[in-house]
């Protein structure tokens, strides 16, 4: 294969589209939120996927597993849970069976953000959706997107 090879080419117009999509996308979302709620994407992201933690085996996340939830960095990841945390929107504590880990989880008044952000993050999402499938080269992966059913 070469640089100029037709599959290639495809490929790499394939992943700007996709590219093209995320971003819009995220671009929506992330104006939608700052204007009605103070919060970034990532913010967002982080309070949805701790608030999802529960009691049991499993149901605690390390900052590890919650960096690749978000898509950060680990260090990133601490980063942003220090600013939530400075916010009131999440606490930290030791892991009670093993006194190296540290837990994360949102508070009441990170939930109350989050249930009301929530709303407004799903109303960008479809518009930010709606305006790409004008788009030829876009509409086609979002309909992929649209018909993904992934469990939360």
């Amino acid at each position: 294969m070469t640089a100029t090879d037709p599959a290639l080419t495809a490929l790499a117009q394939g992943w700007c589209a996709l590219s093209a999509l995320h971003g819009r996308i995220e671009a929506h979302i992330e104006r939608a939120l700052q204007g009605k709620h103070e919060l970034s994407v990532r913010e967002y992201s982080l309070l949805d996927v701790l608030s999802r933690q529960h009691d049991g085996e499993g149901g605690h996340l390390q900052m590890k597993q919650v960096a690749d939830a978000v898509v950060l960095s680990q260090s990133a990841t601490t980063r942003l849970v220090t600013r939530l945390e400075d916010r009131g929107l999440l606490e930290r504590y030791l892991c009670p069976t093993d006194r190296r880990g540290i837990y994360t989880n949102v508070t009441e008044t990170g939930l109350r953000l989050l249930e009301e952000a929530r709303p407004t993050n799903d109303a960008a999402l479809r518009e930010a959706l709606d305006e790409a499938s004008r788009n030829p080269e876009l509409a086609p992966l979002v309909r992929v997107v649209e018909s993904l059913n992934i469990p939360a």
